[in-house]
C-alpha cells in the first residue's frame, strides 16, 4: 500500500519553509490583531475583517505546524496573496467606504505576508513533488498533485514571480501612498449634532477630535499617528462658534488648529458625516476625544 505524504517525513528544507512559513503567518495575524486592538476594530466592516484575519492566520498557522498536509501549506500561502492584495486595494482604491493610509505596520505586515506566501508556497510545492498517488484528501487534490508534478519547474517559477511582482506593488504602494492629507481648514468649521451631542466638525462635517496627550503649544501626534488622525491645518480664524480658536507649529512647520487649547484632528475611521468612531477610544499613546462644544 502506497503510504500518503501527510505520513512521510519532511526533508530538511521542506520542514524549514513549512515552519517557517507557519511563523511567519502567525507574525501576519499578530500585526494584524495588535492594529485591531489599537484602534481598527472601531471601523465599521474592516474592524471585523481585522479580527477574522487574526483568528483565520492564527488558526492555519496551528494547522501548518503541525501537518505535512500541502493543501493546507498551499491554503495558508493564498490567504497571505488574498490579505495583501486587500492591503494594495485600501491603499490605492479603498474597500468598504475605507482608504489605508501609508504606514510602516503596514509596510512591514506586506513583507511578511509576501514572505510568507513565497515559504509556504514553495513548502507546498515540495510536498507535492514527493508525493504518491493516492492522496488523503480525495481525488481531485491528488489530480491537482500529479498536473503539478508533471509540470516540472514551472509552478515554481510562478511562484517565485507572484512573490517578486507582489513585492514591486507593494514597493509601488509605498512610494506613491501619501502619510496624511491635511484635513479642513479652521475657517470652514462648523458643529453638528453627533449622537446627540453637539460637536465641532470639518467643512464636510467630520467629527473633528482631541488628544489626551497634546499641550496647549504641542501636538504629540506625529509620523504614523497623524495618518490616522490627520491634523487640521490652518491659518484663519473662526467665527460663530463659541470657543477659543488658535494655531500652534507643529514639528514639521505646518501650522495646526486648536480648539480652547487642544490641537485638532480628523479620524480615517470615520467614513462620512455624522459618525464619531474614534470616540473615546486608546490609540497610538492616548485616548481620544471628540470635541463638544458648549453654548
Amino acid at each position: 500500500m502506497m503510504r500518503s505524504n501527510t505520513s512521510q517525513p519532511d526533508p530538511g528544507g521542506s520542514l524549514v519553509l513549512r515552519v517557517g512559513g507557519a511563523a511567519l503567518l502567525a507574525a501576519a495575524g499578530a500585526i494584524h490583531l495588535d492594529l485591531y486592538l489599537t484602534g481598527y476594530r472601531s471601523i465599521p466592516t474592516i474592524g471585523w475583517l481585522f479580527l477574522l484575519q487574526t483568528i483565520t492566520a492564527f488558526g492555519l498557522a496551528i494547522l501548518i505546524a503541525v501537518s505535512r498536509s500541502w493543501l493546507l501549506s498551499a491554503a495558508g500561502a493564498i490567504f497571505m496573496l488574498s490579505t495583501l492584495g486587500g492591503y494594495l486595494l485600501s491603499v490605492w482604491i479603498g474597500l468598504f467606504g475605507f482608504k489605508e493610509v501609508r504606514t510602516t505596520a503596514g509596510i512591514v505586515a506586506g513583507v511578511i505576508e509576501i514572505a510568507a506566501f513565497a515559504a509556504l508556497a514553495g513548502a507546498s510545492l515540495a510536498s507535492i513533488r514527493r508525493a504518491g498517488p493516492a492522496s488523503p484528501a480525495g481525488k481531485a487534490a491528488a489530480g491537482l498533485a500529479a498536473r503539478v508534478q508533471a509540470a516540472g519547474s514551472m509552478p515554481v517559477r510562478a511562484a517565485a514571480g507572484i512573490a517578486a511582482a507582489a513585492l514591486v506593488l507593494l514597493g509601488v504602494a509605498a512610494a506613491t501612498s501619501g502619510g496624511h492629507v491635511p484635513a479642513a481648514s479652521a475657517g470652514n468649521l462648523r458643529t453638528a449634532t453627533v449622537n446627540g451631542v453637539r460637536v465641532l466638525t470639518s467643512s464636510k462635517g467630520f467629527t473633528l477630535y482631541w488628544f489626551a496627550p497634546d499641550t496647549p503649544a504641542e501636538s504629540k501626534c506625529n509620523g504614523s499617528c497623524a495618518a490616522y488622525w490627520p491634523p487640521v491645518h490652518s491659518h484663519a480664524s473662526v467665527v460663530g462658534i463659541p470657543g477659543r480658536f488658535s494655531t500652534i507649529t507643529r514639528s514639521d512647520g505646518s501650522a495646526q488648529a486648536t480648539y480652547n487649547g487642544h490641537p485638532l484632528y480628523t479620524y480615517i475611521g470615520d467614513s462620512g458625516p455624522g459618525q464619531a468612531h474614534g470616540n473615546n477610544i486608546n490609540l497610538n499613546g492616548g485616548l481620544w476625544h471628540e470635541v463638544v462644544v458648549s453654548g
